[in-house]
C-alpha cells in the first residue's frame, strides 16, 4: 500500500461504467476505470489496495470525481492538476508518470517518443510501455494517449484492453486505425476530427 496514511476508496458511475478512486491525506493513490458494475469495480479496487476503506471524499477527490463523469460523457477534461501519491517511486518511473501528463485531451504521442522525450533513447520504448501497464492512475495519467510506433493502438491492461483505449480517445474525438504511417510514429498528433464507431455513451 502506499505510504502509511490511512486509504479511503468511492466507487461512482459515470457515462462509461462503475469507475473508482482511492486517496489519502496526500493525494490520490489508485484509479479504477470503468466496469459494468460496481461489485466488479470494487473488487479490483481492493485487490490492489487491500486494507483501504470506503470514505466520504475530499473536495479534490470530489473535483476528480466530477472530472471522471465529464470525461466520460465526451467533454473536455484536465486531469494534470490533481496530486496523486504514487508512493516511493525511482527517478525514472517518476518522469515516465509525469510526461503524459503534458499530453493533453484529444492528442497522442507514442512510447518511443515518450522515451527520446525522456532522453532514454527510443530503444527504452518497452521499458515506458511495461510502465504504462503498471499505471495506478489510469486517466490521471493519461496512458491511454500512449500509442505504439506507428500510431497503433498498442497494449491497455483496464478492462476491456486496446478496445477501452479506443473508445477513449474516440471520446476525445481521436479515431484509431489499425495502423499509421511510420513517419508519424513520433511527436504529437493534432486533434483529429473523426470519431470512432462505438464510444462510451
Amino acid at each position: 500500500m502506499t505510504g502509511q496514511a490511512t486509504h479511503h476508496y468511492l466507487i461512482f458511475e459515470t457515462a462509461g461504467g462503475f469507475c473508482g478512486i482511492a486517496w489519502n491525506s496526500v493525494g490520490i493513490t489508485r484509479f479504477q476505470l470503468p466496469t459494468k458494475s460496481a461489485t466488479a469495480t470494487e473488487r479490483i479496487l481492493l485487490r490492489q489496495m487491500p486494507g483501504a476503506k470506503p470514505g466520504a471524499p475530499t473536495p479534490e477527490v470530489a473535483d476528480a470525481v466530477a472530472a471522471v463523469r465529464r470525461y466520460f460523457e465526451g467533454k473536455e477534461t484536465d486531469f494534470s492538476m490533481f496530486k496523486l501519491d504514487l508512493g516511493e517511486q525511482d527517478p525514472f518511473l517518476e518522469r515516465v508518470y509525469a510526461a503524459p501528463r503534458q499530453v493533453g485531451w484529444g492528442r497522442t504521442t507514442t512510447y518511443g517518443a515518450l522515451a527520446k522525450e525522456l532522453g532514454v533513447g527510443p530503444e527504452a520504448a518497452r521499458d515506458v510501455g511495461q510502465a504504462m501497464a503498471k499505471n495506478p492512475v489510469a486517466l490521471m495519467i493519461p496512458c491511454h494517449r500512449v500509442l505504439a510506433a506507428g500510431g497503433k493502438v498498442g497494449g491497455f491492461s483496464a478492462p476491456g484492453g486496446s478496445a477501452a483505449k479506443i473508445r477513449m480517445l474516440a471520446l476525445e474525438g481521436v479515431h484509431v486505425e489499425a495502423a499509421r504511417p511510420a513517419q508519424q510514429s513520433f511527436g504529437f498528433y493534432g486533434r483529429q476530427g473523426l470519431r470512432a464507431a462505438g464510444g462510451v455513451k
